[in-house]
C-alpha cells in the first residue's frame, strides 16, 4: 500500500471532493444537471483558496457512464490542481480506468496520506453489487496496516457510508458493517470516518469515532426513502488537521 508523506508543517488542508458522475461530455446531464460544468466550477473555486490544499482525495463515483473519455475528461479537469490528488473506487468505478486515471499528474497513485502524526487511510469499500462490501480479507489488511504505523491519529475515508444515513441510498450501503465497528474498537488512535456516496453532508459520532458525510460535486440526495435528488450546486468538503491532534472541517458550496 503506497504511502505520501507531505512535508513538515503546523497544520493541513485536505479537500475532498466525491460523486462527480462524469459522463463522456463536460456538458452530458445527471439527475437534472451538468456535473462536468459542476466539476470544474468545484476546481476552479479550490485553485482560487489564498491558501492551497496540501492535498485532494476523490472518494468515489467518478464516472456515471463507466466510459473512458469520463475518466479522460476528469483528468482534464483536475489537471489545474497544484497538489496531489487521491482516488478511491465508488461502485460506478472501473478498477483498469482508475489504474490509468493514477497515471496523470496531478493524481498519484496511493492509499495513505501520512503528515505529522497523522495517516489518513483510504479504503477500498466497492464490491460486485452497487453496496459496500469490506470482506474478512480487507478489514485484515486494515488491521496491519494499523499495526504497521506509529501515528498518533487515523482518520479513514471510503467511499460507502458504514451506518444508514436515513435516505434510499441505505439500500445501497455498507454491507455487513459490524465486523468493521468490532475492528474499530480496538484502535483507540481511529478518530473519524469520511465518505461519499449518500450525497449528503452530515456529521454524527458512533462508538466514539467521528463520521462525516461529504456532499456530492454533482448532485445531492434528498433524506427520504424514495429517490428525489436536489441540486444545490457543487459541493465539497474542506478538512483542517493540525500536527497537534486537532480536526475541523466545513461543507462548501461554490457559486455559480
Amino acid at each position: 500500500m503506497a504511502v505520501l508523506q507531505l512535508a513538515g508543517k503546523p497544520d493541513y488542508q485536505i479537500i475532498q471532493l466525491s460523486d462527480c458522475h462524469l459522463l463522456a461530455d463536460i456538458d452530458g446531464e445527471y439527475q437534472g444537471v451538468k456535473p462536468g460544468r459542476y466539476l470544474q466550477q468545484a476546481i476552479a473555486a479550490i485553485t482560487a483558496l489564498r491558501c492551497p490544499p496540501d492535498a485532494v482525495i476523490l472518494s468515489g463515483d467518478l464516472s456515471q457512464d463507466h466510459s473512458a473519455e469520463s475518466y479522460q475528461l476528469l483528468a482534464y479537469l483536475l489537471a489545474p490542481l497544484s497538489c496531489p490528488v487521491l482516488v478511491l473506487p465508488g461502485n460506478h468505478d472501473d478498477y483498469a480506468k482508475l489504474r490509468w486515471l493514477t497515471r496523470q499528474p496531478p493524481l498519484v497513485d496511493a492509499t495513505s496520506l501520512r503528515f505529522a502524526n497523522w495517516q489518513l487511510l483510504l479504503l477500498d469499500t466497492k464490491g460486485e453489487t452497487p453496496a459496500g462490501d469490506f470482506d474478512v480479507a480487507r478489514r485484515g489488511e486494515l488491521a496491519e496496516r494499523f499495526a504497521a504505523s506509529n501515528a498518533e491519529h487515523f482518520w479513514l475515508f471510503s467511499h460507502h457510508h458504514p451506518l444508514p444515513v436515513g435516505s434510499a441510498i441505505d439500500k445501497h450501503g455498507w454491507q455487513d458493517a459490524a465486523p468493521f465497528w468490532q475492528l474499530l474498537a480496538t484502535e483507540s488512535r481511529v478518530r473519524g470516518l469520511a465518505h461519499g456516496h449518500c450525497h449528503h453532508a452530515y456529521s454524527k459520532t458512533h462508538q466514539g469515532v467521528q463520521l462525516v458525510g461529504c456532499p456530492a460535486s454533482s448532485v445531492q440526495f434528498c433524506q427520504q426513502h424514495s429517490w428525489q435528488t436536489l441540486d444545490q450546486g457543487p459541493m465539497y468538503c474542506q478538512w483542517y488537521f493540525a500536527s497537534a491532534g486537532q480536526v475541523s472541517w466545513q461543507f462548501i458550496t461554490v457559486s455559480i
